[in-house]
């Protein structure tokens, strides 16, 4: 018996070693992981726990984040709540279907050889299976990656196609929850056809930044498809108390 734990010990020593030396210094947008004390990690903490009230009547097993324009912190939004549920010991897989301008990888310090356009356009190995190209993120426990892959010719027709929707379904039995970065709605259709298959979307608007007219008309665009809206994240509040987002306040939707 001593002999045999004392091989469990040296293989619980090698795996700590070996995620250990795989341990990046991941990007300072990712505020929940690196200052889990701060006014905008317990704000992600509190989206958390409102994400979760609203999934109390229909489960929410996939939830799409996305912005009215660029830059309106949609995927810092989607990292950091991404970290904050796996922090609470739920299986998470956090999907980059930005196709255009993938950010997520850049985030985590990970390699974008292998995506979700690769894996739905079957050019993987035959010997493995499509989970297998997923992800695990050393530094965070219960965190996994699917990044997005090559930039394709035609990202909306990819995002609408039943096999994406297949995939979605075969992943949603892998992982408790799903958190999806998609590109602005306002701007491009990829965002609403992702939507529409997820059981709730995020609405990301930056304070005094976001134009009043393109926020008029991402709202409409996920109406239209009748995406189920479950809040709108606002980001970028001047708070002058922080370095980063400074602070992030969120709002459950009400159709008005």
């Amino acid at each position: 018996m001593n002999l045999l734990h004392k091989q469990e010990d040296t293989v619980k020593a090698n795996k700590t070693h070996r995620i250990r030396s795989v341990r990046r210094e991941l990007s300072q947008n990712l505020i929940v992981y690196h200052e889990p004390k701060s006014h905008a990690a317990e704000a992600f903490r509190a989206l958390r726990t409102n994400i979760g009230f609203a999934g109390i009547d229909n489960e929410l097993k996939t939830i799409a984040v996305t912005s009215p324009e660029p830059s309106d912190g949609k995927s810092t939004t989607a990292c950091n709540l991404a970290i904050s549920l796996a922090q609470i010991d739920k299986k998470v897989l956090l999907i980059e279907c930005d196709l255009r301008k993938p950010k997520i990888h850049h985030n985590f310090r990970i390699g974008n050889d292998v995506g979700l356009t690769h894996i739905l356009a079957d050019m993987i190995l035959e010997d493995q299976s499509v989970i297998s190209y997923v992800k695990e993120v050393p530094e965070i426990e219960n965190l996994f990656i699917l990044t997005a892959g090559f930039t394709p010719p035609n990202p909306v027709e990819i995002l609408s196609s039943q096999k994406f929707k297949n995939f979605l379904d075969l992943l949603k039995k892998a992982f408790d929850i799903i958190v999806i970065d998609t590109p602005p709605v306002a701007q491009l259709a990829d965002a609403a056809v992702v939507s529409k298959v997820t059981d709730g979307v995020l609405l990301v608007i930056a304070s005094g930044k976001t134009n009043v007219q393109a926020a008029i008309r991402a709202k409409q665009a996920l109406l239209n498809i009748n995406a189920n809206i479950l809040g709108v994240v606002l980001t970028k509040i001047d708070k002058r108390s922080g370095r980063y987002y400074n602070y992030y306040n969120y709002t459950s939707y009400e159709d008005s």
